[in-house]
């Protein structure tokens, strides 16, 4: 979340930087600063009075020990009003402290200076586009055509075992998805990321540090009973590791990763753009986080875009990066790059990865702090990707590799598949 002390003295920033995200409520600014000059208030009158109790006390002690008790006993007297109005006041604080919190976890992050406004994504700027559209033979399928002829997954079955959106994988789809996940761990930690096994369920302090709470709270499934949610992505469990730590600025740059499956609940679409692998409650997924030092951020930022890149080159995977324009960005980053792969059978674009830098949103949140050679204490940037998030990845495959043989393997997967045909 944003720190109170720049809303109040960056008014005018943090109003613009709203309106690039296209926010409803911008009232929310002057709500925070009128109740934070309240709270500014009621912490001066009681550290004065405490102040005052404090000098009372040392009185007391001094009286107490020269011999003059009844001096000392009548100064006892007149502080039993400043208990009690201390309890008042601290009473005030914290209602004012929540009433503070609860307005400034509304506000989403800032966005960087190079987000542009915007509210759908056709807003988005194309920065980069690589490789050019698969040529596929006439009468080319689409993925869940494909998946239906050669039975390496099964839609329908998943439905009957759960429900839309959980599909089967069998046979060689099954292996190739453990193939992909194999590849994308492989290159992560040999780029230095550590690999991390992490739980799939979490609670709500962890979903509120990352910022899936209480934005997203309808998007989560919720294990009701023991007040759990299932994971929407790795980053969750993996960024709430260092919830509540201090590191020390030598242990900067931290790079995990961590194969998970991912949970979403999507509010009910139809058509096209949802069918088969494009939509998914239930998906497997390589993440990529970092904790880096506040002047390293976009710098690591460049350096996970074209990491995520290298991944969609090797698999032979036309691609283009979009920058997300302020309206289409999640609510806390501060700049998110999207990678889209072309799929030729559906003539459309697939979204496969996010990469974002929230800055100090999440480590606000997280009390996620580091302390420099200078002994200070500030917040770390934290940031992740996907890389790479499976369903979309397969249907790009499975399309864009499609042949009179049948659907060919890239390369760089079949020492991980054993084979080199999905026939």
């Amino acid at each position: 979340m944003l720190q109170v002390n720049y809303i109040r003295e960056n008014r005018e920033k943090v109003l613009e930087g709203l309106s690039v995200r296209n926010f409803k409520h911008p009232e929310l600014v002057d709500e925070i600063i009128k109740i934070d000059e309240e709270r500014r208030q009621v912490q001066t009158s009681l550290d004065n009075l405490s102040a005052v109790a404090n000098a009372a006390a040392k009185q007391i002690g001094e009286l107490m020990r020269s011999g003059k008790k009844e001096e000392a006993e009548v100064l006892k007297a007149e502080t039993t009003s400043n208990k009690e109005e201390h309890k008042n006041l601290s009473d005030q604080l914290t209602e004012v402290e929540d009433a503070l919190y609860g307005l400034i976890v509304q506000l989403p992050n800032l966005p960087h200076h190079l987000v542009k406004p915007g509210s759908v994504a056709e807003d988005n700027e194309v920065v980069y586009e690589h490789g050019n559209p698969a040529d596929l033979p006439e009468g080319a399928l689409p993925h869940w055509e494909l998946t239906a002829k050669y039975d390496i997954i099964d839609f329908e079955l998943g439905t009957k075992i759960t429900g839309a959106g959980f599909p089967v994988y069998k046979g060689k789809g099954a292996r190739l998805q453990r193939a992909l996940i194999n590849f994308f761990l492989d290159h992560a930690t040999e780029k230095g990321y550590r690999e991390m096994q992490v739980p799939h369920l979490v609670n709500e302090a962890s979903g509120f540090g990352t910022g899936q709470l209480p934005d997203k709270e309808g998007q989560m499934y919720h294990a009701g009973v023991d007040n759990l949610y299932l994971i929407p992505t790795a980053e969750v469990p993996v960024t709430n590791l260092y919830r509540d730590v201090i590191l020390k600025e030598e242990e900067l740059p931290i790079k995990n990763t961590a194969y998970t499956p991912c949970f979403r609940r999507e509010a009910g679409s139809y058509g096209a753009h949802v069918r088969g692998l494009n939509r998914l409650h239930q998906f497997d997924k390589v993440e990529i986080v970092q904790v880096v030092h506040p002047d390293k951020s976009y710098e690591v930022l460049e350096d996970m875009s074209a990491y995520v890149q290298s991944l969609l080159q090797e698999l032979g995977l036309h691609y283009r990066v979009l920058r997300l324009c302020g309206g289409d960005m999640g609510f806390t980053s501060a700049m998110t790059y999207d990678m889209e792969v072309w799929s030729a059978a559906q003539q459309r674009w697939l979204e496969v990865s996010s990469v974002s830098n929230f800055e100090t949103y999440q480590s606000n949140r997280l009390k996620l702090r580091f302390k420099g050679a200078s002994g200070k204490t500030q917040l770390a940037h934290t940031l992740n990707g996907s890389a790479l998030a499976l369903p979309r990845i397969v249907a790009a495959i499975l399309e864009n590799n499609q042949t009179e043989k049948g659907i060919k393997i890239p390369e760089a997967l079949v020492k991980y598949t054993g084979f080199e045909y999905i026939d």
